[in-house]
């Protein structure tokens, strides 16, 4: 049995283990994330049910081909009524449900004859702690984003538009072989870097120019998240070196709270509090990160309302940032595997570095 498909095994026997202490006996979804952590299956429709029974897992004959090569260890069944064709597997009986699943599917149950209720059990929190397949993909995600971007920066020229390095650092994603972008790439210039979900425009570098760039890079379904904040064609100044050195010494800061046992929470104020330190409080106008891996964002959310505590071989992202309206802004983003110490995923330089 290969590794992946041992990981497959391994996680389904964990979803039967925690259904069976709520004493649940089966739970229908069709979060796609949720189906390929289970399945291995990378699809766009697809339905299923795992507990005792054992894994089932429906989609169109679209993908007919694509389930039988991807997936392990379910029960497939091609039929364009996802939700008939698990009912007719599974009989009249009560089963839980996904909190996602939509009305008209728990609607459709209702009428073949089973008895849906929400699942106490989000099977989907297993998907929080990583296993070393998964750990293996993120790393290799992550490298491929720290190399670019560094790339990217060197070629940077002043004059050149946000939506221009926002293409060619994609594009240098595919080129050391990733699959694809993990999320449409930020690059924000000047006055935007204080956006912190600025979508690049025909905007060009101008020399002084803080200048964010957020990206990722995707590997067989595994997201990466970095950012780096430079200036553009001249030394910083004063004030943006002192937003550039709070803003490392938060991320380092978030980074070294991050152990396991940690709650959510205790990560945020770690970082928030340096902020707050150098008077930015309320410049930091977001949660210092968020859960990463099948989604690019996914639990745990790393903020000052979530008190759960975060396991050893969780994936976290930890970016703090200031952001100026009207000035600029600085964020430093950084992928980590909770551990003690965190294993840093997102290598790249942490300098004010000037481009262009």
């Amino acid at each position: 049995m290969s590794s992946f498909a041992a990981s497959l095994a391994e996680r389904q026997a964990r979803a039967v283990q925690l259904l069976a202490d709520q004493q649940v006996t089966s739970v229908v979804t069709r979060d796609l994330a949720t189906i390929r952590y289970f399945t291995g299956f990378s699809g766009s429709n697809a339905a299923m049910a795992i507990g005792v029974h054992g894994c089932l897992l429906v989609t169109d004959g679209r993908y007919r081909d694509q389930v039988a090569d991807e997936s392990v260890g379910a029960e497939i069944l091609i039929d364009r009524d996802l939700m008939g064709a698990l009912a007719s597997e599974l009989g009249p009986r009560a089963v839980a449900v996904d909190p996602g699943l939509s009305l008209l599917d728990v609607q459709r149950l209702r009428e073949l004859g089973l008895d849906p209720e929400v699942s106490p059990v989000e099977i989907n929190s297993l998907r929080a702690v990583k296993d070393s397949v998964e750990l293996d993909l993120l790393e290799r995600a992550c490298s491929i984003t720290a190399q670019a971007l560094m790339q990217e920066a060197a070629a940077i020229a002043i004059g050149d538009t946000e939506i221009s390095i926002a293409r060619r650092l994609e594009a240098r994603f595919g080129a050391l072989g990733a699959d694809d972008r993990s999320f449409p790439t930020i690059v924000a210039a000047g006055t935007h870097s204080a956006i912190p979900h600025h979508q690049p425009t025909s905007t060009p570098l101008a020399s002084g120019d803080l200048l964010v760039i957020d990206c990722g890079a995707l590997v067989q379904g595994y997201h990466a998240d970095m950012t780096r904040t430079f200036v553009v064609g001249s030394e910083p100044t004063a004030r943006q070196s002192l937003m550039h050195d709070t803003v490392r010494a938060a991320n380092a800061a978030g980074r070294h709270a991050a152990v396991p046992g940690a709650s959510a929470r205790d990560v945020d104020q770690a970082a928030r509090s340096v902020v707050a330190s150098a008077g930015f409080a309320e410049y930091f106008t977001h949660g210092t990160g968020h859960g990463v891996g099948l989604q690019i964002h996914e639990a745990p959310m790393v903020n000052a309302a979530n008190a759960d505590t975060i396991s050893a071989g969780t994936p976290i992202t930890v970016e703090p940032g200031i952001y100026l309206p009207g000035e600029g802004g600085v964020r430093i983003e950084d992928t980590i595997v909770v551990d003690d110490p965190g294993l840093l995923l997102t290598r790249a330089p942490y300098d004010l570095t000037v481009v262009g």
